[in-house]
């Protein structure tokens, strides 16, 4: 009998990862026991949580060690989708969701006295990333197993993730998140497939025996990364894909011989320096230190991956000649761009491929996903920097950049303007490498996530390299995925929708359109809102627990959550609070709808300006809500620590969805599909994946305002002045006095003022042009909201025709378009 066959036989011989309910207790108390080392009279809901995740991981393994024996025997096309951030949430419920077992383990550890609730509780939430980037890889990931797609998520496995939010005295604090402290049950150590990274020194060239030109790079330091596998499962699939983290480890982790010599620090020096580079997510890159270990944790993972594809092209027995065919590898964003030139290195260095061959297999290789408009945000490195870690990697970009400006020069006659502007290089004042221009140029496709970002990308931030090679462009937007932000986030709405329209709309979300034939029917529209109502008193009970504050869930619950920036403009909402507070105390009669206005989200910790619009939220807070005259008409909470585990209980909650970036900022969004699919209206800009939101709801389901990014440009060449603007308007002339006068600041005029001094000089992001459009758009969601069965039926509709923003579809369209990748069927061994 056979290795494949025996192990087989094993399996199929025992019911050690059974799903029958017996079977389950027996496992998890064999876990409880010889995993944790516990017995029930004695463990804790730590150790029952640790048993649990164990328990449903055994028969998740199952499905992995499948699906793998599939993908090999079939010499699989495979996505390689590289991100820096994999943002994916707690694990548990999430897998309980897609295996389709929710209910029954929660029966079975019911029957053994647990509840399953306080179990999900205790689960640490891995924040592998800052915000909707990491969200959206993790549903990618997610969706990508659903649809049985061949797929490898490459990411870091950072020690530590983004940091814990608190806010102390209105401020925030930045504290260290140790995800890792009672170990991760997910995940599998792989130092099998461990990968030599190297960094820094020189490089020198040789003549080889075919007395050909090469280059060797000599490295100052080696590292090793050492993979970490967690799987992942698509939803009642037997798909179960893989997340391989990258974890920087020394190649020799104690000098005996410095130790001897009485140097004990020295002896784990090398240990200590090279797990730096994977302690912590993003380190802060406003100084040089932060910029060099954020370029060499790019490097770092980017280089395990494609060594790790390689090693798996090869035990298929590929050759490297065919390793496009083999791997279509996604940049998620910039920060994997230097994959380029790491995937040039390797065949032209490693495997002595001529130049064009190597060029042809990289170029067809990867696609690009750009992720922003800000200029800011799209990554470039000083030279000096570039040249000291990566001196082989800067070699092979001037040579490719020599090359495609050649291309340029003869596409474009005579315009220097045009080539300078295409360099990979930037030659204005210091230089950089654009890693932007190295992305687009080393891929086969480049992509936006929404339409509008789309159509920006080419007449603006890649407007060049549209016009050079407009075949490479397209547009797909983006989504989430509705077994996380629906089936775990609001259990009751899916019943609701179970018992309408059956359970099939967690894996085809069009088929909630069903329910519009719904929309007026009374006894439906009460459910409906009887299950909202629940939903804010469950999140009226965190905020409390949280913030200490108490709530009214029979208010409006008023929402904005998400990273908090200038751009996204969490300070323009601000400036209607204050207004609607300065109504009130003008004229205690005055018809304001009872609101509760919830923020959450955290600032980047060099981030100056985020950190004081926190401050600015929290000290409005701390007078509206302690002020008898307005005492449950209006309040202010700022929830602290925003995670994909406090999404999951904000967005069933609210009622309406703060979407209010100016437009041809915001890239797509994806909170604003979350909110929508779980019910909640949206005040928003025609701005990212809101266009797409108000045209599949319906404009009558949506409150728009603002100016569109064409008359937001058009304002902006006209010679723009806030000052004007706020004279001219006596209600912000009057909340911007209530600031800058000190009334949420007990008199202190300095506090705001650099908020104040942005909208009265600068207003980069118009919010005194929108802010009279964003006023009247606020009283209209007023009379919607006093109208109980007209948003109601928004509500409904809103939900019902949110299909288009799953994941699935946007994975479906990367795999027909970009990828040409199938699924695969995985039968179980």
């Amino acid at each position: 009998m056979s290795p494949t066959e025996l192990s087989a036989d094993l399996l199929h011989a025992s019911d050690r990862t059974s799903l029958s309910k017996d079977s389950f207790k027996r496992a998890f108390i064999d876990n409880l026991f010889y995993t944790q080392g516990k017995f029930l009279q004695v463990a804790t809901h730590k150790d029952y949580y640790q048993a649990l995740a164990y328990t449903v991981r055994d028969r998740l393994l199952y499905r992995w060690v499948s699906t793998a024996t599939a993908y090999t025997g079939q010499v699989s096309r495979t996505v390689s989708y590289l991100s820096a951030e994999f943002l994916m949430g707690p694990s548990l419920g999430n897998t309980l969701i897609n295996l389709g077992i929710l209910d029954e383990v929660r029966q079975a550890v019911g029957e053994l006295g647990l509840d399953l609730t306080d179990l999900l509780d205790q689960e640490a939430e891995p924040g592998l990333g800052n915000g909707g980037l990491g969200r959206l890889a993790a549903c990618f990931i997610d969706s990508l197993a659903t649809l049985e797609l061949p797929a490898l998520g490459y990411g870091i496995r950072y020690e530590h993730g983004i940091f814990y939010q608190t806010i102390v005295d209105g401020w925030q604090v930045e504290n260290t998140d140790n995800w890792l402290r009672y170990g991760n049950p997910w995940e599998i150590r792989r130092p099998e497939w461990s990968v030599e990274v190297k960094i820094g020194g020189f490089t020198e060239t040789y003549t080889d025996t075919e007395d050909r030109h090469r280059v060797r790079w000599v490295p100052a330091k080696t590292v090793v990364g050492v993979p970490f596998d967690s799987p992942i499962p698509g939803y009642r699939v037997n798909t179960a894909n893989t997340l391989r983290l990258w974890s920087a480890e020394a190649t020799q982790s104690f000098d005996f011989e410095v130790f001897n010599r009485g140097d004990y620090l020295g002896a784990v020096n090398k240990k200590v320096t090279s797990e730096n580079l994977t302690k912590i997510l993003y380190p802060n890159d406003e100084t040089p230190q932060g910029k060099e270990l954020r370029l060499e944790q790019q490097y770092f993972f980017v280089a395990c991956s494609l060594h790790d594809m390689i090693r798996i092209l090869k035990g298929q027995g590929g050759s490297i000649e065919r390793f496009h065919e083999k791997f279509a590898v996604q940049l998620n964003d910039t920060h994997p761009a230097i994959g380029v030139a790491e995937l040039m290195r390797i065949l032209v260095d490693d495997y002595l491929l001529p130049w064009n061959d190597a060029w042809s297999i990289t170029t067809q290789t990867f696609g690009y996903t750009n992720h922003t408009l800000l200029p800011e945000a799209l990554e470039r490195w000083p030279l000096d920097l570039f040249r000291r870690l990566l001196p082989r990697h800067l070699e092979l970009i001037f040579e490719i950049n020599e090359r495609f400006l050649h291309d340029v020069r003869v596409a474009f006659l005579g315009d220097e303007a045009r080539v300078r502007a295409l360099s990979l290089i930037d030659e204005t004042g210091e230089r950089y490498v654009r890693m932007a221009h190295l992305a687009t140029v080393g891929s086969h496709a480049v992509n936006g996530v929404a339409t509008l970002h789309s159509d920006l990308l080419k007449k603006d931030v890649l407007a060049d390299f549209y016009a050079l090679s407009p075949q490479k462009f397209h547009s797909i937007t983006n989504g989430v995925t509705p077994r996380r932000w629906l089936a775990l986030a609001n259990p009751r709405l899916c019943e609701l929708f179970r018992e309408t329209i059956g359970d099939g709309w967690a894996k085809e979300l069009d088929q909630l359109r069903r329910l519009e034939r719904h929309a007026d029917d009374a006894a439906f529209a009460e459910r409906w809102r009887a299950i909202k109502l629940d939903n804010k008193r469950q999140l009226a009970d965190l905020i409390v627990q949280r913030t200490g504050i108490e709530v009214d869930p029979e208010s409006m619950f008023d929402v904005q959550v998400k990273r908090i920036h200038e751009y996204k403009r969490q300070h323009l909402a601000v400036l209607q609070i204050i207004a609607m507070y300065h109504r009130l105390k003008s004229d205690p009669n005055a018809e304001v709808l009872p609101r509760t206005f919830i923020f959450s989200g955290k600032a980047a910790p060099g981030y100056a300006i985020a950190k004081l619009m926190i401050r600015l939220i929290t000290a409005i807070g701390d007078v509206i809500n302690y002020d008898p005259e307005v005492r449950g008409r209006l309040k202010v909470v700022f929830m602290p620590n925003f995670s994909v585990t406090t999404g999951q209980r904000i967005y069933p909650g609210a009622d309406l969805s703060e979407q209010i970036s100016l437009a041809g900022k915001e890239a797509s969004g994806t909170g604003n599909m979350k909110f929508a699919m779980n019910g909640a209206l949206t005040i928003g800009t025609m701005d990212g994946a809101n266009i797409e939101i108000c045209e599949e709801v319906g404009s009558d389901n949506f409150f728009t305002f603002g100016m569109t990014a064409a008359q937001v440009e058009e304002r902006r060449r006209a010679g723009y002045d806030p000052r004007e603007v706020i004279e001219a308007n006596p209600e912000l002339h009057a909340v911007v006095e209530l600031i800058r006068n000190g009334l949420f600041s007990r008199g202190d005029t300095e506090l705001f003022k650099p908020i104040i001094d942005g909208l009265l000089w600068h207003d980069t992001y118009m919010l005194a042009a929108d802010y009279a459009s964003y006023s009247d758009c606020q009283l209209e969601v007023d009379r919607a909201y006093r109208d109980t069965a007209r948003w109601t039926r928004m509500s409904i509709l809103n939900v019902a025709r949110s299909g288009k923003f799953s994941s699935d579809r946007s994975i479906q369209e990367y795999a027909d378009k970009i990828w040409k990748v199938t699924p695969v069927s995985v039968p179980l061994l």
